[in-house]
C-alpha cells in the first residue's frame, strides 16, 4: 500500500528542475516563481535574453538556481539548442511547461497572409510538439517527468479573430493526449487550458466587449495572472501522479 504522504510532500518540488518557454512575462513568469517557490531550479526561455535574465535574478533571489536561454521555439532548429543547454547547466529536467505562444491581431480573414499563420502554427503547436518529443524520451531514462503543455478555451470555443492561434492550440491539445500515451507511464503530458487572464495580450482587449462575454461565467472578471500557479503546480507535481492525457481548464467556470 502506497505510504500516505502530506500535502506539502506532495507539491513539492525540491530537486526538480523545471524549462518554462515564453518564461519571462506572463504565465510563463508566475509559474516560473511558483514553481522555484516550491523549491524547482528553473530554465527560463523565450527570445529576449534580457526579460529572461531579469525573470531568472527573481527566481535567485528565492534562493534556487536559474538559467536564462534565449531561443525561439517556433524554430524548429533552435530546440535542441534549449534541451542540450538545459542538461549541460543542470543535468535533468524534470518538468517542461510549453507555455510560450503568441495569437496576433489581423484584419479580414481573406487578408491572413501565409507567413503570419505558418508563424503562429509553428511557436503555439510546433514548437511544444518538438520540445516534448527531445525531452520525453530524456525524461524516462532519468526515471519520470511531467509535460505540460499550455492551451487556451479558444481551442474549444474558436471565435474568427483568433483562427491560427485557436487552430494551433486545438493542435496541441490532440498532441497532449497521444504524447500521453506515447511516453506514459513513466512521463505524464496534460493540458493547461487557461481562460481571461490579465497578461500582455489582454492591453489590446475591448473590456467592454469582454464584461459583457464574461457575464455567462461562474466567476465574471479576467484573472490575475498568479491565479494559474496552483493548478500549474498540481500538473507538475506528485499530486498529479494519476492524471496524465487530461486537460485542467482554469477558465472561471466559462458555460
Amino acid at each position: 500500500m502506497t505510504a500516505v504522504r502530506t500535502p506539502a510532500e506532495l507539491f513539492d518540488l525540491s530537486g526538480k528542475v523545471a524549462l518554462i518557454t515564453g518564461g519571462s512575462r506572463g504565465l510563463g513568469r508566475e509559474m516560473a516563481l511558483g514553481f522555484a517557490a516550491a523549491g524547482a531550479d528553473i530554465v527560463i526561455a523565450s527570445r529576449k535574453l534580457d526579460n529572461c535574465q531579469r525573470v531568472a535574478a527573481e527566481v535567485e533571489a528565492l534562493g534556487r538556481r536559474a538559467l536564462a536561454y534565449s531561443c525561439h521555439v517556433g524554430r524548429w532548429d533552435q530546440v535542441p539548442g534549449l534541451v542540450d543547454a538545459t542538461y549541460q547547466h543542470f543535468g535533468r529536467l524534470d518538468i517542461l511547461v510549453n507555455n510560450a505562444g503568441m495569437s496576433p491581431l489581423y484584419g479580414d480573414l481573406s487578408e491572413l497572409s501565409e507567413q503570419l499563420f505558418d508563424s503562429v502554427i509553428n511557436l503555439n503547436m510546433k514548437g511544444p510538439f518538438r520540445l516534448a518529443s527531445l525531452t520525453a524520451p530524456r525524461m524516462i531514462a532519468d526515471g519520470g517527468g511531467a509535460i505540460i503543455n499550455v492551451s487556451t478555451t479558444g481551442s474549444i470555443r474558436p471565435l474568427p479573430h483568433i483562427v491560427p492561434y485557436a487552430s494551433a492550440k486545438a493542435g496541441l491539445n490532440a498532441i497532449t493526449t497521444a504524447l500521453a500515451t506515447a511516453y506514459g507511464p513513466t512521463v505524464r503530458v496534460n493540458t493547461l487550458m487557461p481562460g481571461p487572464f490579465a497578461t500582455d495580450v489582454s492591453a489590446s482587449w475591448d473590456m467592454a466587449a469582454m464584461a459583457k462575454g464574461m457575464a455567462t461565467h461562474a466567476i465574471p472578471r479576467v484573472a490575475d495572472p498568479a491565479e494559474i500557479v496552483g493548478a500549474a503546480l498540481y500538473l507538475a507535481s506528485d499530486a498529479a501522479s494519476f492524471t496524465t492525457g487530461a486537460t485542467l481548464r482554469v477558465d472561471g467556470g466559462i458555460p
